[in-house]
């Protein structure tokens, strides 16, 4: 079975969680190392022969627009992550339906194909600002993979559906949630990112193998570029609970990748679902 493997297009400094130690406006000033790293991970898909979607900020495209192209030479799919990295619950509607419209029109400029897809900073599409949907639909979007049906201090809409649903019913955009597992009486995050890192490779192995084989489902993938780069500048005064999300086993994380590009198979997210719908 095809799961779909994504890659959130976006350097160390631009996390939600060092918002408050990282001002927005010293972006352009700090040492950049998305160019680095995702020429890292396309050799890795490289070597597996494997395909993704790398939704991708307008802010790093508009600064590195060999980035995208590259994306875009090795066949892989370009996606939209936003322009500026600002999370949909901080923005009205006119400041969000700016940000996803630039960042769209940026992106098929620079990359001379169509942008479907687009991933909200931090899964920040909830119930308190479902308003959100009809913006990218209106924006010309096809697919989000915005709403996280999970608990989280930063995210999360745990009674949302785990699996592929569309908001606004038929005719609507289409939500393709990240990978969880049910378990305790609560969903499981099974989709990567720092519950990746942090647990033992075997569990998530485990959690997407089970959602392939007992529900008969694709999964849904992700990482950052920065997860595979141990080398990262560290900004100071993180506090100890930021620190730690961030930095856990990053040293470890390329080797995890060859092993889950291995053992699974994995393609763009719209050849693993839009053919579905």
């Amino acid at each position: 079975m095809k799961n779909a493997l994504t890659i959130d297009v976006e350097d160390y400094f631009q996390v939600s969680a060092f918002a408050p130690y990282i001002p927005r406006e010293d972006w352009d000033r700090l040492p950049c190392r998305v160019e680095r790293n995702v020429d890292l991970i396309l050799g890795l898909l490289d070597d597996a022969g494997t395909h993704a979607t790398f939704f991708t900020l307008g802010w790093i495209a508009e600064r590195h627009p060999q980035v995208v192209r590259r994306i875009v030479d090795n066949g892989h799919e370009l996606a939209s992550h936003g322009y500026g990295h600002q999370r949909a619950s901080d923005l009205s509607p006119e400041a969000f339906r700016d940000d996803v419209v630039r960042a769209k029109r940026l992106l098929e400029d620079l990359g001379g194909v169509a942008v479907r897809g687009y991933r909200a900073p931090s899964f920040s599409i909830n119930g308190s600002n479902a308003w959100a949907i009809d913006e990218l639909g209106n924006a010309g979007y096809t697919y989000s993979s915005s709403i996280y049906p999970v608990r989280h201090d930063h995210y999360g809409m745990p009674d949302a559906p785990r699996f592929p649903y569309r908001p606004r019913g038929e005719g609507g955009i289409l939500e393709l949630p990240p990978t969880t597992v049910p378990m305790f009486g609560r969903n499981l995050p099974a989709a990567g990112g720092g519950w990746f890192r942090l647990l033992p490779y075997g569990v998530s192995r485990w959690m997407l193998r089970r959602v392939n084989i007992a529900e008969g489902a694709p999964c849904m993938f992700y990482f950052h570029p920065w997860e595979v780069d141990a080398g990262q500048p560290r900004p100071h005064g993180l506090s100890p609970k930021t620190r730690f999300r961030h930095y856990v086993n990053l040293q470890r994380m390329p080797g995890r990748l060859r092993q889950l590009l291995n053992d699974f198979s994995w393609d763009r997210v719209d050849r693993v679902f839009l053919p579905r719908t």
